[in-house]
């Protein structure tokens, strides 16, 4: 069987049934401007030993993290990851797992999502978790739809101290529907104000991150109170899953849904991605909950087994009957992330999160002693904002020369706060890098 074409009456034929001339025209959708028009410039054909030293070459172009000392967070973070997930993780039973299409017969991998949905559920304090969505941006717009879905109605509300991709995104999947997104504001402490609902109605959920993008801790509880009172969903947002190592969870504090990025859980930046989308709700929502569940049973013979329990998406089940469109779940990092928590245990993620929590107020400290004052008053977890005068852009431009990333600008995506910069610590810093740093912006 041929899959593609390999004569030119074949192509013509195919071009006059999608209504163009050339193979040019299926491509005029594309902005002229982001279309290469000239020649590739690839080398002349090479040895393969030569081919490998060109490439070490283009490759030493670019700088490794271990070659600078970043202190950027805003949703992607540097740790330490344990050299027993490397070696799990190059096992080719787990590398080349996937969406199971037969599932009963890959027991191994629905057993290891099965347990990466126990502890996900357990960490984040609801009932039942899934088996991961793409990444925290996708999974807040999923749990936003899953609200109006639940709720039957068409509004939500969204915290301006939410990471500005995630609410780009979620506003992204709102654009086509019938439903209307809102965001309210945040305060001169760093938290969202809650004062934003009031005056709200026929609300379908109100969304919360905490820690938000500013570092701040919001008090979940009074939200999730007023929400409820409103009759909202609350859904709290994450980019920081550690922080809930030593911070009360979301479903403790009447959270209806909790979602957000798990690539701090043993998984490496990696150029910005892949992600793993965390999801978890509670049992009466289950059936409204995108993605996949892993269940676990009992066969004739009474042995356990694993199975598929939900897959409520369009592959699976009818288009029109299911709750999203996602195709796949990221099951390689989320693997990555049940095998890091179970390595940390309980009492090792808080130790690890009261590292970061330490080191974090250690230079948040110094750098207020030394004329960049917290912009924020509110409780911070592993990130926290400064204030800084105008002249510190060039001196902070001038520290990327010395391999020293110091913050994430906010005025990119909060035009009213020029001059304040996201710090991020985390335990790949000693003291001696964070006096270092200190020492470098006060010069």
């Amino acid at each position: 069987m041929r899959y593609l074409p390999h004569t030119d009456e074949e192509i013509s034929e195919m071009l006059k049934v999608a209504g163009a001339d050339s193979l040019e025209d299926l491509f005029t959708q594309i902005p002229k401007e982001c279309c290469r028009r000239l020649r590739l410039a690839l080398p002349e054909a090479k040895t393969e030993w030569e081919l490998n030293a060109h490439m070490d070459r283009l490759a030493g172009r670019t700088a490794s993290a271990a070659q600078w000392k970043n202190y950027m967070g805003a949703g992607s973070y540097e740790h330490y990851i344990p050299a027993v997930l490397s070696y799990l993780m190059g096992r080719g039973e787990f590398v080349t797992s996937y969406t199971p299409y037969q599932p009963e017969i890959s027991q191994g991998t629905l057993q290891g999502i099965y347990e990466y949905q126990t502890l996900a559920a357990r960490l984040l304090g609801l009932e039942v978790a899934n088996a991961s969505m793409y990444d925290g941006a996708s999974a807040l717009a999923e749990a936003l739809l899953m609200a109006c879905r639940i709720t039957r109605k068409n509004r939500v509300l969204i915290s301006r101290a939410i990471h500005p991709h995630f609410r780009q995104v979620a506003h992204t999947y709102f654009a086509p529907t019938e439903h209307e997104t809102e965001e309210f504001p945040f305060l001169e402490n760093g938290t969202t104000d809650i004062a934003g609902l009031s005056g709200k109605s026929d609300l379908a959920a109100v969304a919360i991150q905490s820690p938000n993008f500013f570092g701040c801790i919001e008090n979940l509880k009074a939200f999730a109170d007023k929400a409820h009172e409103m009759g909202a969903l609350l859904i709290t947002t994450f980019t920081e899953p550690l922080a809930y190592g030593l911070l009360k969870s979301p479903g403790s504090l009447g959270a209806d849904i909790a979602c957000g990025e798990g690539q701090s859980l043993g998984i490496p930046q990696s150029f910005g991605g892949p992600g793993l989308g965390m999801f978890a709700t509670k049992m009466a929502y289950v059936r409204n909950m995108p993605g996949r569940l892993i269940g676990k049973t009992a066969d004739l013979d009474g042995k356990r087994g694993f199975v598929l329990t939900l897959s409520t998406r369009e592959q699976h089940i009818r288009r029109e009957k299911a709750t999203s469109n996602i195709c796949t779940n990221n099951s390689l990092c989320a693997l990555s992330a049940a095998m890091y928590m179970a390595v940390l245990g309980k009492t090792g993620l808080r130790a690890l999160s009261q590292l970061n929590i330490d080191k974090s107020a250690y230079l948040r400290d110094r750098l207020s002693q030394k004329g960049f004052p917290q912009a924020f008053t509110a409780p911070n977890f592993n990130e926290f904002t400064v204030k800084a005068g105008p002249e510190f852009e060039k001196k902070r431009r001038s520290l990327m020369d010395k391999g020293i990333i110091a913050g994430v600008p906010l005025s990119t995506y909060y035009p009213e706060l020029s001059g304040h910069y996201l710090f991020c610590v985390t335990e790949t810093k000693t003291k001696e890098d964070l006096e270092t740093l200190v020492s470098e912006m006060t010069s």
